[in-house]
């Protein structure tokens, strides 16, 4: 194994981090075979751990199967998405994340976590607020580094510039979505990324499920069944998958390691997230860890989706308020009648 540096932290991590979410038991799995795959991947020479505590019982999980085995791990968790019905339960502010790390470290069962991040940025929240509350972690001990998730690349520079002036810890890791079918982070984000010292994990390499060769253009697709997301079915993107499909193929490769090898190619990322279901799926993966693409390879990839684009839309992306909001981004008739 490889292992890269996580931007100016000093930490040393995996190209390939675990993801957990689908060891919760709440998406199917027993508790005990996860601890299975969870201490495989570590056998591998895996050692980032990435969860959050909105992935149901997933951080208990973690925290059983690393009894023993916690120093081997760089663990890292997120806060931030509703967690009850309560509207204090989310959020980034003071009064929630001083009450949500507790829960976590319990639920994980350690003393501290190596990597804290903000699952999606809070608008309601004031950035120092947030910053002032994750430094006092760090130094109580109870947070190794402070990250940011999905974020848009004003508000990682606006982070940098309220840290540095009041004196504050920084966001030392982003973890934006990256894919073959999701490159827009190119133009900005990873860039960024790498101006402040930030390391990068990448998360939804496949894709969100297209990238792995399962959801086809007419075909019949299990991964479909039961499923709204929009992005399973949009038609540019599974344009750009039947593409993919011949070229891995050509390659003499799975869909899933080309996958894989494409996203930790980019030098702004420092590991990509990988949640397999089952011990098959994490075997599977490991076998391209070693995977590198030739440069006409990539170059075919570059035809197929451009250099900083993004085929249709990602579901699970952030939308600020500014795009949700209806009266946030048109004059409402009410308000043209009043001018």
């Amino acid at each position: 194994m490889k292992y890269r540096l996580l931007g100016q932290t000093g930490i040393r991590v995996s190209p390939y981090a675990l993801g957990t979410l689908m060891f919760a038991s709440q998406m199917g799995n027993d508790p005990d075979e996860s601890g299975r795959i969870i201490n495989r991947a570590l056998d591998a020479g895996i050692n980032l751990i990435d969860c959050a505590d909105r992935y149901g019982d997933a951080e208990e999980v973690v925290g059983r199967a690393l009894k023993g085995r916690r120093d081997e791990v760089v663990l890292a968790t997120k806060v931030g998405m509703p967690m009850g019905e309560d509207p204090n339960q989310q959020g980034a502010s003071r009064r929630w994340i001083t009450r949500a790390v507790e829960a976590s470290l319990r639920r994980l069962g350690t003393d501290h976590i190596d990597i804290y991040q903000l699952q999606r940025p809070d608008p309601a929240t004031d950035l120092e607020e947030t910053l002032s509350v994750l430094t006092d972690l760090v130094r109580a001990g109870k947070v190794r580094a402070i990250g940011s998730s999905t974020t848009p690349p004003a508000t990682i520079v606006e982070a940098q510039w309220v840290a540095e002036r009041a004196g504050l810890q920084r966001f030392r890791v982003e973890q934006p979505p990256y894919s073959i079918l999701n490159r827009g982070r190119e133009r900005d984000v990873l860039p960024l990324a790498q101006q402040y010292g930030m390391g990068t994990l990448a998360w939804g390499p496949f894709g969100q499920g297209l990238l792995t060769g399962r959801v086809r253009k007419g075909g019949e697709n299990d991964l479909l069944r039961g499923q709204v997301f929009r992005h399973l079915t949009d038609e540019r993107r599974l344009d750009a998958v039947e593409q993919l499909v011949p070229l891995a193929e050509e390659s003499g490769l799975r869909m899933t390691h080309l996958a894989m090898a494409f996203v930790i190619a980019h030098p702004g990322i420092t590991s990509a997230l990988l949640g397999p279901r089952t011990m098959a799926h994490l075997d599977d993966l490991l076998q391209g860890l070693d995977v590198e693409l030739p440069d006409d390879v990539l170059d075919r990839i570059d035809e197929i989706v451009p250099p900083g684009t993004d085929v249709g839309t990602l579901d699970q992306d952030y939308q600020p308020p500014a795009i949700q909001e209806v009266g946030l981004r048109r004059r409402l008739a009410a308000d043209r009648a009043a001018a």
